[in-house]
């Protein structure tokens, strides 16, 4: 069950509110392998543990990409709207990659929502989503996401 659940029409008293933080996952070398199979993204600071050794971050990292597409899983332990026909991914604005994720690391995300607004006969979420991994300062990723719900 999400942090917050809410119905549409308490959507936009909303603005601001911080969703807190998601519950860790664990960036394993079988989880980024899967992803870049399912990707075919095989560059070997991912997929190749001996040559990742010698390497520029010592390891194996995850993708970017992958991180990122944790967005929704983890967004959905913080938050969800109720009475709604459909929920829709609408995308995203700005991203930054601002640390690689080593494999073994776990990594949450913080999500704050900036903006809700009345789109079409739909409301649409905007929030930032911080990628944080555990132990260190600096975030593995920043993201705007964007979502729609529609009664």
């Amino acid at each position: 069950m999400p942090n917050l659940v809410v119905t549409v029409d308490e959507l936009p008293g909303l603005v601001g509110r911080d969703l807190g933080a998601s519950s860790y996952i664990e960036i394993t070398q079988e989880r980024i392998d899967t992803f870049a199979k399912a990707t075919d993204d095989d560059q070997w600071i991912h997929t190749d543990p001996e040559r990742a050794k010698d390497g520029p971050f010592g390891t194996t990292i995850a993708h970017g990409f992958l991180t990122l597409s944790l967005v929704i899983p983890l967004w959905g332990e913080l938050f969800d709207v109720e009475g709604v026909s459909t929920k829709v991914n609408y995308g995203l604005d700005k991203v930054r990659f601002t640390a690689p994720v080593p494999v073994g690391s776990r990594v949450r995300m913080r999500s704050v929502i900036d903006a809700v607004e009345e789109v079409k006969g739909s409301w649409q979420i905007t929030t930032t989503n911080t990628f944080e991994i555990e132990g260190q300062e600096r975030p593995a990723a920043i993201a705007t996401f964007i979502a729609r719900f529609i009664p």
